[in-house]
């Protein structure tokens, strides 16, 4: 039998009822990462098919927008650290990443986004929160609901690209 998505296994100890679909969300990412991505080939990180975002990309952007949106339901800006994070999509590190490496950083930022879940109190939830310089308006609620439901989207872009990308390399092996 397949194994269940973490919604079907019931609600997530002690998160707030209104919380536990974006935990849901957020925790079933990281699963399918982890399963998708076994012996993902390094060498096809930044491969782009038909000029679309390569897997390196959203790997960083899984890590990436969790953190910013994050933040901002925090009310709080982003810091110059996140900001070269954001400036680094799409992009290798100067040693190289691996596979590995950015999955770990995936699995950090879902920790601190648990945890933040967590600590949220629901009262907080249809509070305005300003989302950048331009202060663009959101509620604590709608960023936490958009950081599980981008990451998901994201999810399902890497899936594709990764499937793609090995297929195609598989072909010029052949």
């Amino acid at each position: 039998m397949a194994k269940l998505e973490v919604w079907q296994r019931g609600p997530l100890p002690n998160l707030e009822p209104l919380l536990q679909p974006i935990g849901h969300a957020i925790l079933q990412a990281q699963e399918e990462l982890h399963d998708y991505l076994v012996d993902f080939p390094a060498e096809l990180l930044w491969t782009k098919p038909a000029g679309m975002a390569s897997v390196g990309f959203h790997l960083q952007h899984l890590s990436g927008v969790l953190d910013r949106v994050f933040t901002y339901a925090r009310a709080e800006a982003l810091t110059p650290f996140q900001f070269e994070q954001l400036e680094e999509e799409g992009k290798d590190s100067f040693a190289g990443y691996s596979v590995q490496h950015l999955i770990h950083r995936f699995d950090q930022q879902v920790l601190k986004a648990m945890q933040q879940l967590y600590e949220t109190d629901v009262q907080t939830l249809t509070q305005f929160r300003g989302i950048g310089r331009a202060g663009l308006p959101s509620t604590v609620l709608g960023l936490l609901f958009h950081g599980a439901e981008h990451t998901m989207r994201h999810l399902g872009q890497l899936m594709v690209t990764a499937a793609v990308v090995k297929q195609n390399n598989q072909a010029i092996n052949l």
